[in-house]
C-alpha cells in the first residue's frame, strides 16, 4: 500500500473500486479472473483494492467493524482478535491510553470504546493514515515506539513477532526491542503484548505476567506494569465466546458474559498465583480426566485452576487432572480403562472398543501423538481418546471416551 493508493482509496472513485472487488470471488478457483476484473478497472490501483477487500474478508471475527476499514492483510493476521483487546480495553476503562504500536488502528478500535484519551502512534506513516481513517475518535500521529510523544497515558504496545515471515524469539529482536521498550516505559503504567512462550525472566519485568486463551487457543502473554497488576504476579485468561442464545453450564467462575452487537457473548474466566493452590496427587483417576486450558498451563496455574474446581493432580508434575466431573465451560474425557504404553495391548483394547478414530494427549512421555495412532491400526466406528501421561516413574495410558462438554 502506498500513500498514492491511499489517497485515492479514500476518494469516491477509489470507494467505487473497492465496492467492485468486494463484489467479485477471490477463492482460489476464481481469483485470476476476478484480479484481471479490477485491473480492467484500474490497473494502477488495482492490487491496493484486491489488498484491502481480501484483508476485509480475513477480519471477520477478528476485527469489529473491518467491513468499512482500510486493511492489509499483513496487518490483519498481526492483529489481535477483537475479545481479547475488547477485555483489555475494558480494564483500561477511563484511563488515557497511548497506543505506541497501533498499526491499521485494531486495538485502538476497542480502545476508544472505554478509555478517556486515546493516541495510537506508528513509525510507518501509510499505516499511521490508515489508523487515523479507521479509528477517527482516536488522535493518530506518525512516532517511535521508543520516543512515545505523550506523558501520562497508559502505553500498549505490541512489538513485531515476525521479520520476513519467520517468528522472532529473542526479545532484543522484536521491533521494537522488547528490553528497550520496556526501559522506556519503567516509569510508566504500560501493557506489552508479547508471545505466550518467551521466557521474560530475565527482563527484570516486575508487573504481572498474563497469559490469555481465546476459544482455546494460547493467544499472547501481557507485561502489566506493577500499578496495574493488581497485587499478583501471574494470571491465567480464559476468553471464550458463543452465541447470545446459546446454552452452556458456565458456572460462577466465569462471571457475567458481556454481548457483542453481532450477537457474541464473551466469557471470562481468571486465576491467579494468590489463588488457593492447596492440592492432592494421586495416581489414580476419577470419572474424568480434564486437560487445562492451555493459558492456565502455560502461567503455571494448573494447581490453582484445580483446586477452584474440585479436582485433583494425576502426578504432582504433570498438568493432566481428574474429577467426579467436568467444570463448566471445558472439556473432558470419561475414563474407560487404564493399560501400559503397550501398542499390542492397547490394538487389543481399542478393538475389543471397535475404536475407528483417536484423540490423543500426551503430557509427560516422549510419544509423538500421529506415529502412535498410526501404530494402532483402527478399523472400528466409534471415536475414542488416548490419555498418554506419567504417574510417578511410569508411563500410563487412559483409554476414554470422546471429548466432552460439561453437563447442563
Amino acid at each position: 500500500m502506498t500513500p498514492e493508493d491511499l489517497d485515492f482509496l479514500r476518494t469516491a472513485a477509489g470507494r467505487a473500486l473497492l465496492d467492485l472487488a468486494a463484489g467479485l470471488d477471490f477463492s482460489r478457483a476464481h481469483t485470476v479472473a476476478s484480479t484481471a476484473a479490477v485491473r480492467r478497472a484500474d490497473p494502477e490501483h488495482a492490487a491496493a483494492a484486491i489488498d484491502v477487500v481480501t484483508a476485509r474478508s480475513r477480519a471477520v471475527g477478528r476485527i469489529r467493524g473491518a467491513e468499512g476499514m482500510l486493511l492489509t492483510g499483513e496487518a490483519v493476521q498481526q492483529a489481535t482478535a477483537w475479545p481479547v483487546a475488547a477485555l483489555r480495553a475494558r480494564r483500561l476503562a477511563g484511563r488515557d491510553v497511548h497506543d505506541v504500536t497501533c498499526s491499521v488502528g485494531a486495538e485502538l478500535a476497542e480502545l476508544v470504546r472505554t478509555a478517556g484519551r486515546v493516541v495510537g502512534s506508528d513509525l510507518d506513516p501509510v499505516r499511521a493514515r490508515m489508523a487515523a481513517h479507521n479509528v477517527p475518535d482516536a488522535l493518530v500521529c506518525v512516532a517511535d515506539a521508543l520516543c512515545p510523544p505523550t506523558r501520562d497515558a497508559v502505553v500498549v504496545a505490541d512489538p513485531a513477532r515476525r521479520s520476513g515471515g519467520r517468528r522472532i524469539h529473542d526479545p532484543a529482536q522484536l521491533s521494537p526491542s522488547l528490553p528497550a521498550l520496556l526501559a522506556v516505559v519503567a516509569e510508566r503504567d504500560h501493557v506489552i503484548k508479547c508471545a505466550p512462550g518467551l521466557d521474560v525472566s530475565t527482563l527484570g519485568h516486575r508487573g504481572a505476567v498474563e497469559v490469555v486463551s481465546l476459544d482455546g487457543s494460547v493467544r499472547e502473554a501481557c507485561l502489566w506494569s506493577p500499578g496495574l497488576s493488581d497485587g499478583v504476579g501471574r494470571r491465567a485468561t480464559v476468553v471464550r465466546t458463543s452465541p447470545v442464545d446459546a446454552p452452556g453450564p458456565w458456572g460462577a467462575s466465569w462471571g457475567a458474559p458481556w454481548t457483542d452487537a453481532d450477537g457474541v457473548a464473551v466469557h471470562v474466566e481468571e486465576v491467579t498465583d494468590g489463588d488457593d493452590d492447596d492440592l492432592d496427587a494421586s495416581g489414580e483417576p476419577d470419572r474424568f480426566i480434564v486437560d487445562p486450558d492451555g493459558a492456565v498451563v502455560r502461567a503455571g496455574l494448573v494447581r490453582h485452576w484445580a483446586r477452584r474446581h474440585g479436582l485433583r493432580q494425576l502426578d504432582a508434575r504433570i498438568a493432566h487432572l481428574t474429577g467426579p466431573r467436568i467444570p463448566g465451560g471445558y472439556s473432558g474425557f470419561e475414563v474407560f480403562d487404564r493399560c501400559r504404553l503397550d501398542r499390542k495391548e492397547l490394538r487389543r483394547v481399542l478393538r475389543e472398543r471397535d475404536c475407528g478414530s483417536l484423540e490423543i494427549l500426551v503430557r509427560g512421555v516422549d510419544v509423538d501423538p500421529d506415529t502412535l495412532r498410526r501404530s494402532l491400526v483402527l478399523k472400528g466406528s466409534r471415536p475414542l481418546a488416548l490419555v498418554v501421561t506419567r504417574i510417578e516413574r511410569s508411563a500410563v495410558v487412559f483409554v476414554c471416551g470422546p471429548r466432552t462438554r460439561a453437563a447442563d
